[in-house]
């Protein structure tokens, strides 16, 4: 009895873990800018798993392949507290599941921890729950494993009618919810869409806002000499392709940008510089680094600026951020942005690329991303009501940066 509470905790623990990681990675494909309630920092974040190239196994998203395991458990014990005969099975049945998960569980584990080097406390809980039930399940199987696929055939059998029902039902929903499941490129929106977004989202209030000035005016300002061509508001964004932070910051300066700009022509600048978090080109990483198409993304980005497709290219960049590879990007950078030559141009652009590096590790960069709005340094990403603060404070305040 103490063991089936023991189990059934552990299968709330990885509902609840896994059912709010699925919300949280269907909320990121649909707006690149959210941050989820798990995002702390930049080493303990759930987007940031979910957006790296571990966050799907052939196409299918993680958290949701979670999800319907759990479902997938929890039927089967379900099922086992109506049906005496079944019971008796059914520990060894959950032991299979979880040992094949738990080989899933140490990939993913391994992944985030030493390759990403993020925590994601949505997996966390994910992980716990699933080694709880291989251990409780296991401890608990008492009829030898070669013969369970004799016994499973036999409950089938048995059951019959009810038990293909339960399991067409299953399959039929957990096909329609990866079917369903929106995918990345439905994610890539223009710049009046996102300022829609923008507008909509709840606004602090006015001791919010006033601690945020507190905050913003106390900053120091740091010199920067990066052409403002006569903008008012300058700024310079140390990102990284890769990185989904960047990705968030990114589509939130977009529309606020065009919307002053479309106010005060030409009043707000955004540079973007080159920060790759690989030690391919970044001196400053180690390891190889969590983003090891960094490097080729920043250089088919500088390539396409040539053809006129910088925009174009950035915007399939980000939007095709978890897929990534340095042959899909060197691909893209043919189809996209133009450059039929990436290869050959390789070496040149990359030392531009270790230039703007060396500019960022001056300033004191050493994540992605940073941004200086008119010289004040702000680590992260702010949510865009404050980028839209920052600007506006800036327009009605500061000096106007060198041109």
């Amino acid at each position: 009895m103490k063991s089936r509470r023991l189990l059934l905790l552990c299968l709330i623990v990885g509902l609840l873990a896994s059912g709010y990681a699925t919300y949280v990675h269907v909320r990121v494909v649909q707006n690149p800018s959210y941050v989820a309630a798990c995002d702390i920092s930049a080493s303990v974040s759930c987007t940031q798993a979910y957006q790296s190239r571990f966050g799907s196994i052939a196409g299918a998203p993680v958290a949701l392949l979670g999800l319907l395991w759990f479902v997938l458990i929890g039927l089967l014990v379900w099922v086992a507290g109506s049906d005496s005969a079944f019971a008796e099975n059914v520990t060894g049945y959950v032991f299979v599941l979880s040992t094949i998960a738990l080989s899933f569980v140490l990939y993913l584990g391994y992944a985030a921890f030493f390759i990403l080097k993020v925590t994601c406390p949505a997996c966390v809980l994910t992980y716990v729950a699933v080694i709880g039930i291989f251990l409780i399940s296991g401890a608990n199987a008492s009829s030898p494993m070669a013969t369970l696929p004799r016994r499973f055939f036999a409950d089938v059998r048995r059951t019959g009618r009810r038990s293909l029902v339960t399991g067409v039902v299953f399959v039929i929903a957990a096909v329609a919810a990866l079917v369903l499941f929106p995918r990345e490129s439905s994610s890539v929106l223009s710049a009046s869409s996102q300022a829609a977004s923008s507008s909509a989202a709840p606004q602090p209030t006015q001791d919010q806002r006033s601690e945020f000035e507190r905050w913003y005016t106390a900053q120091p300002r740091v010199p920067l000499v990066v052409a403002a061509e006569g903008a008012r508001v300058l700024i310079v964004d140390f990102s990284d392709f890769q990185c989904p932070y960047c990705r968030q910051a990114f589509y939130s300066l977009k529309p606020l940008i065009a919307k002053y700009n479309a106010q005060q022509p030409g009043s707000v600048r955004l540079v973007l510089k080159d920060y790759p978090l690989d030690s391919e080109c970044n001196a400053n990483v180690q390891g190889g680094g969590p983003h090891p198409s960094a490097c080729e993304a920043a250089v088919a980005v500088r390539l396409a600026r040539a053809k006129s497709r910088e925009s174009e290219m950035e915007e399939w960049l980000f939007s095709n951020q978890p897929t990534l590879t340095p042959q899909l990007v060197k691909q893209a950078a043919k189809d996209v942005g133009q450059v039929p030559d990436f290869d050959a141009k390789y070496a040149p652009t990359i030392d531009l690329v270790k230039s703007d590096i060396a500019f960022g590790k001056s300033l004191g960069v050493s994540a992605t991303p940073t941004i200086f709005i008119n010289g004040v340094k702000i680590a992260g990403v702010l949510a865009p009501q404050y980028f839209d603060q920052a600007i506006a404070y800036e327009l009605q305040h500061a000096s106007p940066p060198p041109k």
